[in-house]
């Protein structure tokens, strides 16, 4: 299965040709780099097993471009949160 979620990058405030490209090499391919207002993020379609491991996968592969990871996002209405709170 596929899912989407967003990696924000902490102390980032602005998404670079060279920082996309580190994380590409890093294995974010399937991400799609943005920054805006100070914002610098990853938005991912990444397949895998189970949303944690997708997750997990992401932030492991951000960590290898040497970004550190400040949190992660799920759109509120995403179906992925089916259930979450009931």
């Amino acid at each position: 299965m596929v899912y989407q979620f967003t990696v924000v990058l902490a102390r980032q405030d602005v998404m670079t040709a060279d920082m996309a490209e580190a994380l590409y090499v890093a294995g974010c391919d399937d991400g799609h780099p943005w920054s805006s207002e100070g914002v610098a993020a990853i938005a991912f379609d990444r397949e895998a097993d189970c949303l944690e491991a997708a997750i997990r996968s992401a932030v492991a592969d951000v960590q290898k471009a040497r970004f550190t990871v400040k949190r992660v996002e799920i759109e509120e209405n995403s179906p992925l949160l089916t259930g979450v709170g009931e």
